[in-house]
């Protein structure tokens, strides 16, 4: 087929008849195009339809003249969209402001802002996952869905609250280390696999809470790289073997509080930890384990470790007075746990009150409320069932209300209950 070249076309003066003809109602033209969210031009006595109006105002020119048009063509209407409207000239544009001072005002926003504000362009998206702002980060009690820790933990969190919380998979897009120092995912509720993606991440934790989990030999060998780690809190883990604790306990030398309270322990685990633990450690919680701690480990656990200032051995019921002798050489002992040790009578108890250095003693499940008065008024000086709990290790100490870790305050956290 022969093309024929631009001249050739005959203009719109020429004689081409049309195969069409427009039927349309001009008075519905305005209804229609506004239902579009479109403005029709009205139409001025120079005929500038699509002219800005600013322009005809402050245009010195003469308008161009307007070429006829004919009367089959009348029903055509020429229309533009709204403009958006110009900021004022006087006023300042969120372009021209610095990345500083964009990120001077993000800080002050909660969580669920700045998520949006991460949505409103490429720009804001880079600023709001700036470091500096995702020091500190609180989703405790949330339904973390699948990606989600993979995407925050990288922005530069070095504190992590997140305990009670159905985390899914990290789904984590680097093999960067983390930046987190303190981590608490204490009774949450995650796989193996996914804690072990998250953990083989971290290097340079000082504080660590998985209270209630199940864990694995994988899960102990990660751990155990921090070697910075002072506060360790595996009360009522189960899923990892006598060797793997003992290697962690090995290589975090640097260990002053640790609570391994009621874990799925053999004899072996106790015998691991009392001749592995570091002699640093100041606070030392290895409650629950009944027939499987003996006197002698005591022995062993207060040789190892002098400086203990606060020791729970409660639920051990194989501990009889004769370990007191031990206790009289921890020259820093302030706070003593041997609840539910009934092997111990009340009677013997007031022997701990030629530790010149104890403070606290509790001995719930021993003695009756007519002893324990009676026990009160022999030792004066010491505190005597003060205290149902304890807090060796554990990130946060009190009422619910208090949103710290280890005295840490989370800035970012999610104001309503729904998952991410």
């Amino acid at each position: 087929m022969h093309r024929k070249h631009l001249q050739e076309i005959p203009s719109s003066s020429s004689n081409v008849s049309t195969s069409f003809t427009w039927d349309w109602d001009s008075s519905k033209t305005s209804e229609f195009l506004s239902g579009m969210g479109v403005s029709v031009l009205k139409k001025d006595k120079l005929g500038n339809e699509n002219t800005p109006q600013d322009l005809l105002v402050s245009s010195p020119c003469p308008p161009q003249k307007r070429q006829k048009v004919k009367e089959k063509e009348r029903d055509f209407v020429i229309v533009r969209r709204p403009r958006l409207l110009r900021e004022a000239e006087s006023g300042v544009s969120w372009d021209t402001l610095p990345d500083e001072l964009l990120l001077a005002i993000f800080a002050y926003l909660p969580l669920n802002d700045l998520l949006k504000v991460s949505l409103i362009c490429k720009r804001w998206h880079r600023l709001s996952f700036d470091e500096s702002l995702w020091q500190t980060l609180d989703l405790t009690g949330r339904n973390l869905l699948p990606g989600v820790i993979g995407q925050l933990l990288p922005a530069g969190v070095t504190v992590f609250r997140c305990p009670r919380s159905c985390i899914g998979n990290p789904l984590f897009k680097t093999s960067k280390p983390l930046r987190v120092q303190h981590m608490d995912l204490s009774n949450c509720t995650v796989s193996v696999a996914d804690l072990q993606s998250i953990l083989c991440l971290c290097e340079r934790l000082q504080n660590l809470s998985l209270e209630g989990l199940v864990l694995s030999d994988d899960i102990i060998k990660s751990i155990a790289k921090n070697l910075s780690l002072m506060r360790l809190n595996l009360c009522g883990c189960s899923g990892f073997s006598a060797e793997a604790l003992e290697l962690m306990l090995s290589s975090c030398s640097m260990l002053e509080e640790l609570n391994l309270s009621w874990c799925d322990f053999t004899a072996t685990h106790v015998k691991a930890a009392v001749n592995h633990v570091t002699s640093k450690v100041t606070q030392l919680n290895l409650s629950g384990y009944r027939q499987n701690l003996q006197i002698p480990d005591v022995k062993t656990l207060v040789e190892r470790c002098p400086f203990l200032v606060h020791l729970d051995l409660s639920d051990s019921v194989m501990l009889k007075p004769e370990c007191f002798q031990y206790f009289h050489q921890l020259i820093f002992l302030q706070h003593l746990c041997l609840s539910r040790c009934y092997q111990i009578s009340p009677a013997a108890l007031v022997e701990l009150g030629k530790i010149p250095t104890l403070k606290t003693l509790q001995v719930f499940g021993i003695v009756t409320d007519s002893s324990l008065q009676l026990l009160k008024e022999t030792l004066p000086d010491m505190k005597i069932n003060c205290s149902h709990f304890t807090s060796i290790a554990r990130p946060t100490v009190g009422s619910k209300k208090n949103h710290e870790i280890w005295g840490i305050k989370c800035r970012l956290t999610l104001r309503n209950p729904s998952g991410l």
